[in-house]
């Protein structure tokens, strides 16, 4: 079993206040706009709903700027982290159907899941217009999730053997 994902977030995501800290750095919703995610989600029969800047973001774990997910919507705010959209936008993709509906702020337990939703978020930040891959996986370490193998590209071409498999057998790659 991989478990290759560390699930933690550390103190400083989403509350980077200095210009020096990598966190800052991070693609935001605002800046590649609300049209494209939101129909990226649609595909996979989710909603998007833009959350007013200052405005708490419903059913978000992390709080702050993290996006939120209740059912089968996703909420996020222009200041959003457009990894943080696609993250729990993926834990919804992953779960089966009849489960989204069910969800409220923390999609899942299961390690499993988790990773499948680290590497379906990767995958899909391709179908964002001046997102892509690359650049999702530059903002996955700079907000501080972590890997054993010590980044995420090492993590995702030489260890997510297991979320890939996942992913294939419920029909999402």
């Amino acid at each position: 079993m991989g478990g290759s994902v560390s699930h933690s977030v550390p103190a400083f995501a989403g509350t980077a206040t200095a210009s020096s800290d990598p966190a800052d750095a991070v693609l935001r919703v605002g800046e590649i706009g609300f049209d494209a995610p939101r129909a990226l989600l649609a595909r996979h029969g989710l909603t998007l709903v833009t959350v007013a800047d200052g405005e708490a973001i419903p059913g978000s774990f992390w709080g702050d700027t993290e996006a939120g997910i209740i059912g089968t919507t996703v909420y996020a705010r222009a200041d959003t982290p457009v990894h943080s959209l696609l993250h729990e936008a993926c834990h919804l993709i992953v779960l089966p159907e009849d489960k989204r509906a069910l969800v409220h702020t923390d999609a899942t337990d299961s390690i499993e899941e988790e990773d499948a939703t680290c590497y379906l978020q990767i995958v899909l930040a391709d179908a964002l217009p001046g997102v892509g891959s690359t650049r999702l996986m530059e903002d996955m370490d700079r907000w501080g999730y972590t890997y054993r193998l010590g980044s995420t590209r090492a993590w995702f071409e030489q260890d997510a053997t297991e979320a890939r498999a996942f992913l294939i057998d419920r029909g999402l790659l």
